[in-house]
């Protein structure tokens, strides 16, 4: 359901760019210029209609779609989850050897240095 909501909003919004895009800029920015009288009632042209019917079937849709993710979201608060409970992390692996792990053991009774070397 939402990804149809979802489509429809989609083509909304495309169609809702292109007709603005299609009107005349009249107001010529800020209220300057425009050189026509300026009247309370503005002139209802059939793109202005169908600008007006296009944002209340957008806004519509965005409406639903926000209904729709609440009810699929979950109730808990994401501050409620900081406290709750963390699986225990996974035991470490062991160590990789190095090179001295390699080396057979050193022999207690012979000398770790070799004697010097007498001239």
């Amino acid at each position: 359901m939402q990804n149809v909501v979802l489509t429809i909003h989609l083509i909304l919004a495309l169609l809702l760019i292109g007709v603005v895009l299609l009107q005349r800029s009249e107001g010529g920015g800020l209220g300057m210029g425009g050189g026509g009288a300026i009247s309370g009632r503005a002139a209802a042209t059939a793109l202005g209609k169908i600008t007006w019917g296009l944002a209340i079937c957008f806004i519509a849709t965005s409406i639903t779609m926000t209904v729709l993710a609440a009810k699929d979201a979950s109730t808990a608060s994401v501050i409620d989850q900081i406290g709750a409970e963390q699986p225990a992390p996974a035991p470490a692996a062991p160590a990789l050897p190095t090179g001295n792990d390699l080396l057979p053991p050193a022999q207690t009774d012979a000398p770790a240095t070799p004697p010097p070397v007498e001239n």
